[in-house]
């Protein structure tokens, strides 16, 4: 069926950007993963950080997958203008060599480039919506060209997709009106994360304990009152115990490749993630794949993927709610072994054929676009959801 569909759509060739920290590496790779099924090649173009020995394995086990590696600097990094500029040279320049049928770009600035392929831009976070979210303020004016660069991008795009309607109404609200724009939710393979029959009691929880987006200090302030342990998987520094105090009950796990995160998760009775800003997930798509309970920050875009059966929500600024949430699961196994099935059917929606199909279908929308064909939705018994 992909296969077909890539065949209508005639694409056969992306070029595709991604930073290679955080979550839009794992994205660009689960896609590009997905769209081998169908025959697409792909050519990811890679800023920032050099790619590690794990990531290039990772990569290397992609049949129709090519990278292409840069350290330029990032759109969101302090003064990276210059680095920005020679970037865009340098991409421009892979697509008269890639010769691609669409450009997938997982960044923004780069939009207002003079491209010769139709161009689909993903708005996978912005540091206005961070800083709304975690500061409760406006970005400081050291940002106002940076709102700009990204406006111009938007503006210049073929279509911009997010992974919630949460994240596309931020991008509305920060940048003004945007092109075509639609939903297309992430993706994860179940198979990367089996869950477990018998689960450990602790709480897991992945981020960095001075992130205040993902909030893990909520679950350090809660875990001196919580019967079970809290294990913290990342490159996380905890602070010196002082003498006298009672014993540290978080642990930090350090940093795990994605094969040793899947097995904590496996293992894990719950997994929180009192986040203050979260677009949508990908983090809480593993853990409930593998089979974890689910207490998540009370925010508009998990509440989104999650609905309202399939995780337990508290505000991220209400620490006593979130021990009251997690010594409730620990007392009710029924109720947590229930929620967690709740979660898992919930995450098997959100699959790579699915994620697949839906881009496919927008790329052929942006290639007939360009040949100068009206686009014709299909009807809407024939569409597939995006939530």
């Amino acid at each position: 069926m992909l296969a077909k569909a890539a065949s209508r759509s005639g694409v056969r060739r992306v070029l595709m950007t991604a930073e290679t920290t955080g979550g839009v590496w794992t994205y660009a790779l689960e896609l590009t993963r997905a769209l081998a099924a169908p025959g697409v090649e792909v050519t990811l173009a890679t800023l920032g950080a050099p790619l590690t020995p794990g990531q290039w394995h990772e990569a290397r086990a992609l049949p129709n997958l090519r990278v292409e590696q840069s350290t330029f600097q990032l759109e969101w990094m302090d003064e990276p203008w210059a680095d920005v500029k020679a970037a865009g040279e340098w991409l421009l320049g892979l697509e008269a060599r890639v010769r691609p049928d669409v450009v997938h770009l997982n960044g923004y600035c780069h939009g207002a480039l003079p491209w010769s392929s139709p161009t689909l831009m993903v708005g996978h976070s912005c540091v206005l919506s961070w800083w709304r979210a975690v500061r409760g303020e406006d970005a400081p004016e050291r940002y106002r060209r940076y709102q700009a660069e990204v406006a111009r991008g938007l503006r210049a795009a073929g279509k911009v997709v997010a992974p919630t309607r949460a994240m596309l109404g931020a991008l509305r609200e920060h940048y003004g009106p945007l092109p075509e724009a639609e939903v297309i939710v992430n993706a994860r393979r179940p198979d990367g994360f089996p869950p477990r029959a018998r689960r450990e009691p602790f709480i897991l929880t992945a981020g960095r304990l001075w992130d205040e987006a993902k909030n893990v200090a909520a679950l350090e302030a809660a875990a001196p009152r919580l019967r079970w342990p809290v294990k913290v998987a990342g490159e996380t520094q905890l602070p010196p115990r002082e003498e006298g105090s009672h014993p540290r009950r978080v642990e930090a796990l350090g940093w795990l490749s994605p094969q040793e995160l899947a097995g904590w998760m496996g293992r894990a009775a719950i997994y929180a993630l009192p986040a203050r800003y979260e677009p949508f997930g990908l983090s809480v798509l593993e853990a409930a794949l593998a089979g974890c309970a689910l207490v998540l920050g009370d925010i508009p875009s998990l509440r989104e993927v999650w609905g309202d059966d399939a995780a337990i929500f508290i505000s991220p600024t209400d620490v006593e709610a979130l021990t009251e949430a997690l010594e409730c699961l620990r007392c009710e196994p029924g109720r947590l072994a229930r929620l967690a099935a709740c979660a898992r059917v919930r995450a098997l929606e959100y699959g790579p054929a699915r994620m697949c199909a839906n881009y496919l279908a927008a790329y052929a929308s942006l290639v007939r676009m360009r040949r100068g064909h009206p686009v014709q939705p299909e009807p809407s018994s024939r569409r597939q959801p995006t939530l």
